[in-house]
């Protein structure tokens, strides 16, 4: 005999018979395409609603409507008239043993609930409700109601009115899988959460609305990027993490060294207290921990006598927390200088470092094989906190063979172009959901950075137009030699150009000691792209934030000639033997040849209109904050 099941349709992914949200939402044919079909979907809870089924009064048993009724379930709806036949017939006192006995042969019925979920698998914005009757698929609300909860449902979707907030909905005849939540621990509900406290859980925030849109505008982003080199006939090559050299000249490297896992370890002191032994990050976890009984129990109301307990309980790990950050912070530093340590015993035996710039490395591709670029993760042991800044950030980096300043230019501003256009036509629904939730400007930005011209101007000439501005209109006192600030850069782009703004030709003592030395001695082949801050008009939140983005691109020309790069090197005070194999460039075959790296988490920044590269870094690296 043929089997009754379904067939299950509507394009699945390929390793899976799941649809995702995206396919039925926010299909190219249609909302309405998959109507009728019979799907597999799978998501997480993100709101619910139950609605119970009304038992039917005694009074109807003798309807038409309750003909149909099965012996038992006629006999369970008899109970409270047996209960009070056998109080009458057997008194008070032998009523009780008589329950006992009839109340396990015929359980109480259950009233089955239909269930209303709104769940979301990643793939889009928008959520699918998900219709759940307890008759047909035997669940409880306890495994499937709570926010979080994890559900895969088979089901035909149907077409709802005019008049509801969606148009269509999944009818669910069979529940795949259910993973349910512990509710006091899970740390997401139906009232959006400040970005600062999602960071505390890097691992559950994908599952909100804003940072599940922020992935795939970032995911798209990286598409653009190989997108355009691939058009344009660059080669995609992977540069080291770890490298022995220092890229910049000047930057906050990480070491990378085997030698401090090689110290012995001394024993614990008997009789210790427990300040001791206990780690500061147990007793915080411990208190945060205790602090959710209290409130649980407050909450509750019900126990008063174990409330008292569990906040003296508390009231006591906070004493021993406190302890051990006193005990931490008296501790003498013993920091290992990198001069003590004997790298010949190394793992690589030598110092080694993770890489600030893999520009120089891409270098000796671009020196052979023509036009390159990287993308991948760059380091920084830079301590400041900032909003533009974490220890861990990734960078699209180029060179380009035969090339001088002014090509690395020309294809700077026509990958950033490509960038903001690619992402308007390819992120509709996202980009909608940003400006809606962000900045209500975002998109008209975006389009304006894609149509409008750079101005290019020099170091010198951008000096001379910030003398003209007077002197409070700056925090930091102009004067040429030095780096644009901040507020400079801000001045530029905003109020005097009013667009981004490309600025070329810098002090050689501010820029790396690769870059090509000018003419005039005292510039250096090297330029910045400068966007206009970004006005954030966030929902119910008042005065409106400007945050400055400032540079989004660095490049350069580097230098070709071995005599004035090995005058550079010792300029900088810098170790000659590490940039052996770089002056080897300038030995053999030397070319002209220039680049640039483009600040990805910046980028992506500048895309959704937030404040902060953490909540654009899916696992952010930040001092003293590397958790999960």
């Amino acid at each position: 005999m043929e089997s009754q099941e379904p067939k299950v349709t509507g394009s699945p992914l390929m390793y899976s018979n799941r649809v995702t949200l995206k396919t039925i939402l926010e299909s190219s044919d249609g909302e309405m395409v998959l109507v009728g079909e019979t799907v597999v979907v799978g998501g997480w809870v993100k709101c619910y609603k139950e609605v119970k089924k009304h038992r039917a009064s005694d009074t109807d048993h003798a309807s038409p409507g309750r003909q149909g009724l099965t012996c038992l379930g006629i006999l369970k709806s008899r109970i409270p008239r047996f209960r009070t036949i056998i109080r009458i017939l057997c008194g008070p006192a032998s009523s009780p043993a008589a329950r006992e006995e009839l109340e396990p042969l015929v359980p109480e019925p259950t009233l089955p609930s239909t269930f209303f979920l709104q769940i979301n698998d990643g793939s889009c914005t928008s959520c699918l409700q998900v219709v759940i009757d307890s008759a047909i698929a035997p669940v409880s609300a306890g495994q499937i109601l709570p926010t979080g909860t994890c559900i895969l449902a088979q089901g035909v979707l149907e077409e709802l009115s005019a008049n509801e907030k969606q148009i269509i909905q999944l009818k669910a005849e069979k529940i795949l899988h259910v993973g349910t939540v512990e509710q006091d621990k899970y740390p997401l509900s139906t009232e959006r959460l400040p970005l600062d406290s999602l960071r505390e859980y890097p691992h559950i925030r994908p599952r909100t609305t804003m940072v599940s849109s922020v992935t795939r505008i970032r995911s798209t982003l990286e598409f653009a990027t190989h997108t355009f080199f691939q058009k344009y006939g660059f080669l995609h090559v992977q540069v080291p993490i770890i490298t022995t050299t220092d890229t910049e000249g000047f930057s906050e490297k990480f070491h990378v060294t085997t030698l401090l896992g090689k110290t012995s370890k001394e024993k614990e002191p008997v009789g210790v207290s427990d300040a001791d032994v206990v780690s500061l990050e147990t007793a915080k976890a411990a208190v945060k921990e205790k602090s959710a009984v209290v409130e649980q129990l407050k909450r509750s109301g019900n126990n008063k006598e174990s409330l008292i307990v569990a906040v003296q309980d508390l009231q006591k790990t906070n004493e021993l927390a406190r302890l051990i950050e006193e005990r931490e912070k008296s501790k003498p530093v013993t920091a290992v200088k990198p001069d003590l340590l004997n790298f010949n015993d190394d793992f690589f035996g030598r110092p080694s470092y993770l890489t600030v710039s893999g520009r120089l490395h891409l270098e000796s591709y671009a020196c052979d094989i023509g036009n390159v670029y990287s993308f991948g993760p760059r380091f920084q042991a830079d301590k400041t906190v900032s909003s533009k800044h974490v220890a861990e950030m990734w960078t699209v980096e180029v060179e380009m063979a035969f090339s001088e300043l002014g090509d690395a230019m020309e294809c700077a501003e026509d990958y950033f172009k490509f960038l903001c256009k690619w992402i308007l036509d390819n992120c509709p629904e996202d980009m909608k959901f940003v400006s809606k939730t962000i900045d209500n400007t975002i998109t008209h930005r975006l389009e304006y950075m894609t149509t409008s011209s750079y101005d290019k101007i020099s170091y010198g000439e951008a000096v001379e137009i910030l003398r003209k501005v007077p002197d409070k209109a700056f925090e930091t006192q102009l004067q040429w030699g030095v780096p644009l600030t901040a507020e400079h850069l801000s001045y530029l782009a905003d109020d005097h150009y009013k667009r981004p703004v490309i600025i070329y030709d810098y002090p050689k003592a501010v820029k790396p000691f690769y870059v090509h030395l000018n003419e005039d001695g005292k510039t250096v082949a090297a330029f910045e792209l400068v966007v206009p801050k970004v006005s954030l008009n966030f929902i119910k939140r008042e005065p409106k934030l400007y945050v400055q983005i400032g540079t989004v691109i660095t490049g350069s020309q580097n230098e070709e000639s071995f005599n004035v790069l090995n005058t550079r090197i010792t300029e900088f005070d810098l170790s000659i033997d590490q940039y052996e194999w770089y002056l080897d460039l300038r030995r053999h075959g030397s070319v002209k040849h220039s680049g640039f790296s483009l600040r990805f988490d910046l980028m992506v920044l500048l895309t959704t209109g937030l404040i902060d590269v953490r909540d654009v870094i899916p696992f952010p690296r930040s001092h003293g904050k590397a958790s999960s």
